[in-house]
């Protein structure tokens, strides 16, 4: 859709591929938190109600819609420790410019650790409840 509204990715397809890969692996590994809401909770709808209080403020206190240097000073250490805006600037390179850098490192241990903590405890979980 990008490409029809006048994107011109500067990383080239391969770039773009990196990009969706990365997207795709760190949305995995988040889910591996919500499986775990998921076995644990009585209803659905309280899944969806703890997502989105985690969700909401990750996504919109991140660089994926407005630049850093233009939010408050206070708000600005937040937005650059969120693991989100790490994501997008990771994305954002490899699309752009076709380079992998820190932020890619960044959201890739992220992930690692997000599975390493969540997959076994809601295993565990799962297992105890059947």
């Amino acid at each position: 859709m990008g490409y029809l509204m006048g994107l011109r990715p500067e990383g080239g397809l391969g770039g773009v591929a990196l990009a969706a890969l990365l997207v795709i692996a760190c949305s995995w590994a988040i889910s591996w938190i919500f499986a775990f809401f998921g076995v644990i909770a009585r209803t659905a709808s309280s899944v969806q109600g703890i997502s989105m209080i985690v969700l909401f403020p990750l996504t919109f206190l991140s660089n994926a819609f407005v630049p850093v240097d233009t939010m408050p000073k206070w708000l600005q250490w937040f937005v650059n420790a969120n693991p989100v805006s790490h994501l997008v600037s990771a994305v954002r390179e490899l699309v752009n410019q076709g380079t992998a850098g820190s932020d890619l490192i960044y959201s890739l241990i992220g992930a690692a650790v997000i599975v390493a903590v969540f997959a076994p405890i809601t295993v565990r979980a799962y297992m105890r409840r059947t």
